[in-house]
């Protein structure tokens, strides 16, 4: 066993060690996505009104809120790989009941504890940071967050395809194993970090809202990336609709293809941690931001289903991908230079908030869609990191 104290006086985190946590966040937080491109074949098999279908993935949303609030600041005064493996466990069984169970209401609480039980990912990053040298630290969460942001983008066409050949219930139970694998390396691999901020449970979460209002970096960061996470949901909540309407007459199978295609986007994520760590978190920021912009525009301008415009919207997925995927890199590098006593505080506040903004983007996505077409919700999506570019243009040098 390693311990973080012998560690953290080299502060050289091994690259096995920094593969092993980016693999980990992409395999814990898949679990978000998985229901996503299969909510009406398991409305159908469990018994759940359409009506209420939209509750197999706003139920996981909201624990892992909920999870980001509540457990992810336990990282700042609990023994860090414990409270990861114990996460991992509610995972794993969460992931086993909504696999094997036929009754609704078990099935909904199981999905509220996957969610709950993945914010783990958002204890295993700060925990990079802590490994890592100051002049490394953007580099080092720059190549964990990629496995993350690889584990969101590759979760929904591993799903479907899963789905296609399986059956639904077979990716959760794949899962389920691959978590319990996952905590038992985990326990034995990870180093022992024990905070040393003597805080009880109450007056921590109360000293959130005190770091909420005296960070400003913290306000800031959530807000440009709550802005381009919303374009980002309603992007990937309607484009598939897109695709399988009568004018492109894509299949599940298609479309599962395209989304592995955007996954490019996250090679992002490692390059804009080596920005970061020379001190140009600022245009990089303005890039990113722009970038997403760019993103929507584009299929606004070219609009065909002809091969041009398939072409079109995969240069658009990439973009947005890798827009989204850089500015959450470059937000986390800024606040993981902060005290470290607060670090796991700061970045459960700062995932909670833009996390919201992505489910305000994946409901105004499809209501948009709705009333209005792809352009429509081009247009609105347009509008989030308008937003952030407009609050980014006030921060002072």
């Amino acid at each position: 066993m390693v311990d973080i104290k012998k560690q953290s006086i080299e502060k050289n985190i091994p690259s096995w060690l920094t593969i092993l946590l980016a693999t980990a966040c992409g395999i814990i937080v898949a679990n978000l996505y998985y229901a996503q491109p299969l909510v009406g074949v398991i409305s159908s098999s469990i018994g759940l009104s359409a009506n209420s279908s939209g509750l197999i993935v706003t139920l996981t949303q909201i624990g892992y809120v909920v999870g980001l609030l509540f457990i992810v600041p336990l990282g700042d005064i609990l023994e860090n790989r414990k409270l990861i493996v114990s996460s991992l466990l509610i995972t794993a069984i969460a992931l086993a009941t909504t696999a094997m169970t036929k009754q609704i209401l078990l099935f909904l609480v199981a999905l509220f504890l996957i969610g709950l039980g993945s914010v783990a990912t958002q204890v295993l990053v700060p925990f990079a940071s802590y490994l890592a040298s100051d002049s490394s630290r953007g580099h080092v969460v720059g190549n964990v967050m990629s496995g993350l942001l690889l584990g969101i983008m590759l979760s929904r066409p591993l799903s479907s395809l899963v789905a296609d050949f399986l059956g639904w219930h077979e990716i959760f139970i794949l899962s389920a194993i691959t978590i319990l694998v996952l905590a038992i390396v985990l326990s034995k691999v990870l180093p022992t970090r024990k905070p040393s901020a003597d805080t009880h449970y109450i007056a921590l979460l109360g000293s959130m809202w005190h770091l909420l209002r005296t960070t400003p970096i913290l306000r800031r960061r959530a807000a440009y990336h709550a802005g381009v996470f919303a374009s980002f949901s309603l992007f990937w909540t309607t484009v598939p609709q897109l695709l399988t309407s009568p004018a492109f007459h894509f299949s599940q199978k298609e479309v599962a293809v395209f989304a592995l295609v955007g996954v490019a986007g996250a090679v992002a994520a490692p390059i804009a941690g080596r920005i970061a760590d020379r001190g140009l978190t600022r245009p990089a920021t303005g890039l990113a931001l722009l970038t997403v912009v760019i993103s929507l525009l584009l299929p606004l301008i070219i609009q065909t289903s002809s091969p041009i415009g398939i072409a079109v919207l995969v240069v658009s997925s990439l973009l947005i991908d890798a827009g989204v995927s850089a500015n959450l890199v470059l937000s986390q590098r800024a606040l993981f230079s902060l005290s470290p006593e607060v670090r796991s505080r700061l970045n459960g506040l700062f995932m909670a908030i833009f996390f919201f903004g992505g489910a305000i983007g994946s409901a105004t996505g499809g209501w948009a869609y709705a009333i209005g077409g792809w352009s429509t919700a081009l247009w609105v999506g347009i509008i989030f990191p308008v937003f952030s570019i407009f609050y980014f243009a006030t921060e002072k040098e």
